[in-house]
């Protein structure tokens, strides 16, 4: 089975529960647990805060890009914004490194999105924008293809 969706929204902070709620849905043909739905909604959640809070600097006239494919038991998730982008993605993969320290927020959620997903890998061009690929397979489906 394959299957493939893509929407962009704009970078407003309400709008990071539609990209949730979306995901979500698109990923229960999977038949995931409730913990497999959590952790993607999860993941999801902390990426397009990025985009919107550090990518784009709560600019809400900017669009975020979200892309879901499932092929077989897996789900590949992309969010990308044409942001500010990040100078060190290694420093920014910190726990508790923000590029907003004045928000009072607890880093920027890439170890949160690394230990809810199998993979994430982040890519970033300073002044150009920023891409997260997610993938994560659904263990608990047990359909045959």
């Amino acid at each position: 089975m394959k299957n493939y969706m893509e929407i962009s929204f704009l970078a407003k902070s309400e709008n990071e529960a539609f990209a949730r709620v979306v995901v979500a849905s698109f990923a229960s043909q999977l038949d995931p647990t409730i913990d497999e739905i959590a952790d993607i909604k999860t993941a999801v959640s902390e990426a397009v805060t990025n985009s919107i809070i550090h990518g784009y600097d709560e600019d809400e006239s900017k669009l975020v890009y979200l892309k879901c494919e499932i092929e077989d038991n897996t789900i590949k998730i992309v969010i990308e914004d044409n942001g500010n982008g990040i100078e060190n993605i290694e420093m920014a993969k910190q726990p508790l490194y923000t590029s907003k320290p004045e928000l009072e927020r607890s880093g920027m959620g890439f170890t949160v999105m690394e230990t809810f997903m199998d993979e994430m890998i982040v890519s970033s061009i300073l002044g150009e924008g920023t891409k997260i690929v997610m993938k994560k397979t659904i263990k608990s489906n047990k359909r045959e293809e």
